[in-house]
């Protein structure tokens, strides 16, 4: 659907006027196919009576850096995509200062009739819609958080350039995240596309029994291109054996089951969260979960490296935990669209 601007624009201005260090919010309506208008503040370019469009300029986000691989006291470590990033003193905390912007263009004289004022908000809404989505040609970052966090400043990481996150929702069959509801609403609020996951227990209930109780409390997926699918995450047991005290075989049973519920209830298939070490160990490659499961892949180092039996690729990296949960999305910000709608890894 294509970008379009709300018809409630101001008239033309008089001959003479200028704008400095105005601001209009523009609803923009179009982004991920969503009928729902949001407002993003565009700054109005500084009009005089000979105007040069193209001397406009363009924040990019930032630049991809290196990730602390565990909490250093604030000390950034040279071995990961993005520099350490500390997380606010307290919620009202001011988030770190915005990149500096070029100067302006110089004007130049002409004889030619100033642009009309609709084509300049249609111009400043386009570029503002690439500024938000970010630069298709590397990856986007998010976050993952839980019940720990509690209220999370999603403007903060925002502002940081993270693009998507996941929040936990639940846990085998009688947990649920007391916090979810704020941090589910308040990660798209900001405009990131967000998901919810599900800690597995496979010891303690079936796979049906948790997908469904993931699906009820918060893991459901809409095709609005602005919701992930749910993900299972199942990896090392805090509580008792490492692979819960089942074998290969009836690991992969039990994963099948929620795989297979998650798809009945939802439509999608639920993205996996694991290592390759314990999946290695404990589910092995007996199983053709790659044909319609996106992976996500936890390994705090300077590389993805090995991947679980059966993937050629990743979809999400999990590199940090430090001071939270960072990621990295194996795609352009037009793919992560893809992946939410349902049309990507599928």
């Amino acid at each position: 659907m294509p970008l379009s601007v709300a018809d409630d624009l101001p008239a033309p201005l008089p001959e003479g006027s200028s704008f400095a260090d105005r601001e209009l919010r523009v609803p923009l309506r179009g982004l991920a196919e969503t009928s729902e208008a949001f407002e993003i503040p565009v700054p109005l370019l500084e009009w005089q009576a000979e105007p040069r469009p193209e001397d406009a300029r363009i924040l990019a986000l930032p630049q991809r850096t290196v990730p602390p691989l565990a909490d250093t006291g604030g000390a950034t470590v040279e071995s990961g995509p993005e520099e350490s990033e500390p997380a606010p003193e307290n919620a009202d905390g001011d988030p770190p200062g915005d990149v500096p912007a070029d100067g302006e263009g110089a004007t130049e004289e002409s004889t030619e009739d100033p642009p009309d004022i609709a084509d300049q908000l249609q111009g400043a809404a386009d570029s503002v819609v690439e500024l938000v989505k970010g630069d298709d040609s590397v990856v986007q970052h998010g976050i993952d958080v839980s019940g720990w966090q509690g209220r999370v400043d999603w403007q903060h990481w925002w502002d940081k350039g993270k693009r998507f996150a996941y929040i936990k929702a639940t846990e085998g069959t009688d947990f649920t995240n007391s916090d979810f509801a704020h941090q589910y609403a308040g990660a798209r609020d900001v405009g990131m596309i967000r998901g919810a996951y599900h800690y597995a227990l496979p010891d303690e209930s079936s796979g049906a029994a948790q997908a469904n109780f993931f699906v009820d409390n918060g893991g459901a997926w809409s095709a609005d291109g602005q919701t992930l699918p749910g993900v299972l995450d199942i990896e090392f047991n805090p509580y008792g054996p490492t692979c819960f005290g089942m074998t290969e075989s009836a690991m992969v049973t039990w994963i099948e089951d929620f795989h297979d519920t998650y798809y009945e209830r939802t439509g999608r298939y639920p993205v996996f969260y694991t290592n390759t070490k314990w999946w290695n160990r404990c589910v092995g490659s007996r199983h053709e979960f790659e044909e319609t499961v996106p992976l996500w892949i936890a390994r705090y180092a300077d590389d993805v490296g090995d991947l679980p039996p059966g993937w050629g690729e990743h979809t999400i990296w999990q590199y940090t935990d430090s001071p939270l949960d960072k990621n990295e999305f194996n795609g352009s910000y037009r793919e992560l669209v893809e992946l939410a709608r349902g049309n990507l890894l599928e």
